[in-house]
Formats: structure tokens, C-alpha cells, sequence
């Protein structure tokens, strides 16, 4: 771990048992009491992650509005202040840059949070596009994350701030909010399919407020959550991971991210190749699989027709202890995405027969 980066809450990992493991340069806990146990933790309870790993970049300037909206895939125009929204940075060949989360400061400033091992990468990518009137900064070493998640998580931090959490809606954020006396940017936002929050502070604040919202959220079962419970919980729930369900060479509409691809706005870079891929229809797409035959179904396995022929491949996979089943995304060819349609996943020389089902494998109810 000596030549891995480090979070601010390193030391915090160690002293809980976390299991530390390198992620993309980092080290990072992959579980602590256990995958499954913390993935019930956030489903039922709640649970609080470290993800102070990821890239935060600041856009600034008169022009930073238009210029934002001609580098990615969604409405930049449509945003009011104080709201955040998901978009995805492409190639001018519909490939992804990255998937990002966008949030407005106002007209003139926003924030862009990007994946922790895309950083360098978006960084680069955003300074040779520049355009006139556009400052940019890359603030991730001044900026710690954590992520409280789950039916209960308003509730563990409510207990900690004076600020009304009712009256951030989801995908919105409030500024220099205080909790636990931690200065704060808070987010109804996540990567689990709950309910929850996504914290930004000062990195030298990031172990009090991480001690504190674990002894506030003690009584209500809040667990340590890794790396581990935090993909299975983004998987179960649709949710993309850059490198599986979209990359250089997997386009947002081949990942099911259509709804974030607006053809009806200004030119943006990608849009051209992205159009021809809609107009001339997706020769391959992203489906889910279940499996029916024993085996846990992993990234780049193969996917299978009845004759045994490849007709695609897995993104990602594994057991869903949410729907107590094995399952996959997977990228196969547009012929064979029908609901119910049966497919093989060659796990280990072996064929296993699998099921087409709809996406995402678990999602929330909505509060009454």
C-alpha cells in the first residue's frame, strides 16, 4: 500500500478492519464486515462510503455555461442553480470520455465531479477543448467525499445539521452547510439506487465528520461500507460503471444511457456519430441476464445463441443479494434483447444457459 494514494480517511479504514485493497492507484477498503452484510446495511438501513478518491474540477467564466454544453451529451442550458445533473463526456466517434455529474453554482461557475481513475484523463481531455472566456481548475486534492446512503441516511444526518434536508430534492445540493460542524456541500445524490447524500468538505475535516456520522447513525444499524457493497449496490440498480457499461468503445446509447443524449440541443462533441447511431439503429445494446443454470456470470465472459455462436459479452455481473440471484449486464446484439429470451454465458469452458431480463435488476420504491 506504500505507493498507493491515500484518502484523507486512510488511518479511519485501518482502524475499523477495513480490508484495503488497490483501486485504480488507490488504496481503499473493499469490505469491512462483509459485502452482503453491507449491502443490506445500505438496502435496509444505511451505510457510509469513502469516495474521496474521485475528480472534482471547477468551470469558470462568462463562458463556461455554452462552452460546458458543447462538451457533453446532456441539457447544461437546463439547469437552475443549486441543482446537479448527470451527463457523459464522448469522442467525436460516440465513445465515452467519461460519465460525470455536473452541479451549478450559478450561470458562470459549476462543479464537475468525474471518475477518480479518469481524472488526469477529463482533465486534459476538458484543457484541449477549451473555450475563450472558460477558466478551469482541478480542485480534487483540496476536496474530501463521503457518501451516506440508504432508507435512514437522512435521517443519521439530520441529527447532525440545522439545515432542513426535506428541501433538498433530489439531484439538488446546498452550499456551506454545517453538519457536525464540518463545512460542508451536501447533495441528494449517490451511486446505489437509495436514498442518501453525498458529502464534500476540507480534507483535514474529513475524519471528524467521518467518526461523527458513524457514532449518529450507531443506533440505526449504519455500517462501513467498501468498494465491494458499493458496486453489487450501483449494479443491482442500473447504474453505469465507466470500463464495463460504457467506455472508449461502448457509446451511451449502446449503455442504455439514451435518456442523457439530447439530440434537440446546440451541436455538442460526439453528437454527429451519435445521431447516425440512433438513425441507423443499434446493432448491439446493454441487457440484463439471469442466470438459470449455477455459476456467477463475470465481466468479458461471452455470451452465447442456442448454436453456440458469440452474440456479445458480459459488462458486469455477479450474485444480487437484493434479488437473491445471479446476474449480469451484458452487451449483446440487438437481435437477442427481448425480455425472456434465452442465452448462454461461457463461465470457465463451461456453457451456461441465462435469461434476458429487464433493467435494472432492483429499483426503490418511491416515498408516499
Amino acid at each position: 500500500m506504500e505507493d498507493l494514494k491515500k484518502t484523507p480517511l486512510y488511518q479511519e479504514h485501518l482502524e475499523l478492519n477495513g480490508k484495503m485493497v488497490d483501486f485504480g492507484g488507490w488504496a481503499l477498503p473493499v469490505q469491512y464486515s462483509g459485502i452482503l452484510e453491507e449491502v443490506e446495511a445500505v438496502r435496509k438501513r444505511a451505510g457510509i462510503f469513502d469516495v474521496s478518491h474521485m475528480g472534482e474540477i471547477m468551470v469558470r467564466g462568462e463562458g463556461a455555461m455554452d462552452w460546458l454544453n458543447s462538451m457533453v451529451t446532456n441539457d447544461v442550458t437546463r439547469l437552475a442553480d443549486g441543482q446537479v445533473m448527470y451527463a457523459l463526456m464522448c469522442y467525436p466517434d460516440g465513445g465515452v470520455v467519461d460519465d460525470l455529474l455536473i452541479y451549478r453554482f450559478s450561470g458562470r461557475e459549476f462543479l464537475l465531479v468525474v471518475n477518480a481513475a479518469n481524472t488526469d484523463k477529463d482533465w486534459q481531455w476538458l484543457n484541449e477543448h477549451k473555450g475563450e472566456g472558460v477558466e478551469l481548475e482541478n480542485i480534487s486534492a483540496q476536496v474530501a467525499q463521503l457518501a451516506v446512503q440508504g432508507p435512514l441516511a437522512q435521517k443519521v444526518i439530520q441529527g447532525l445539521t440545522d439545515e432542513n434536508l426535506d428541501a433538498i430534492r433530489f439531484f439538488c445540493f446546498a452550499r456551506d452547510v454545517k453538519v457536525a460542524g464540518v463545512n460542508c456541500l451536501i447533495s441528494r445524490t449517490g451511486y446505489t439506487g437509495e436514498d442518501g447524500f453525498e458529502l464534500y468538505c476540507a480534507p483535514a475535516e474529513a475524519g471528524k465528520l467521518w467518526r461523527e456520522l458513524l457514532a449518529a447513525g450507531r443506533a440505526d444499524g449504519l455500517l462501513p461500507c467498501g468498494l465491494g457493497a458499493r458496486d453489487t449496490l450501483r449494479f443491482e440498480a442500473g447504474l453505469p460503471l465507466y470500463g464495463h457499461e460504457i467506455s472508449r468503445d461502448i457509446s451511451p446509447l449502446e449503455g442504455g444511457l439514451g435518456f442523457f443524449v439530447k439530440f434537440k440541443k446546440a451541436d455538442y462533441l460526439g453528437k454527429e456519430a451519435l445521431l447516425a447511431q440512433k438513425e441507423g439503429g443499434l446493432k448491439r445494446r446493454l441487457v440484463g441476464l439471469t442466470m438459470v443454470d449455477k455459476g456467477v456470470p463475470r465481466a468479458q465472459y461471452p455470451v452465447l445463441d442456442a448454436e453456440g455462436n458469440q452474440v456479445g459479452f458480459v459488462t458486469s455481473g455477479s450474485f444480487s443479494p437484493t434479488v437473491n440471484a445471479n446476474v449480469a449486464n451484458a452487451l449483446v446484439d440487438s437481435a437477442y434483447t427481448e425480455a425472456g429470451t434465452a442465452l448462454w454465458v461461457e463461465v470457465r469452458k463451461r456453457r451456461l444457459e441465462a435469461r434476458v431480463t429487464k433493467l435494472p435488476f432492483y429499483k426503490r420504491e418511491a416515498k408516499k
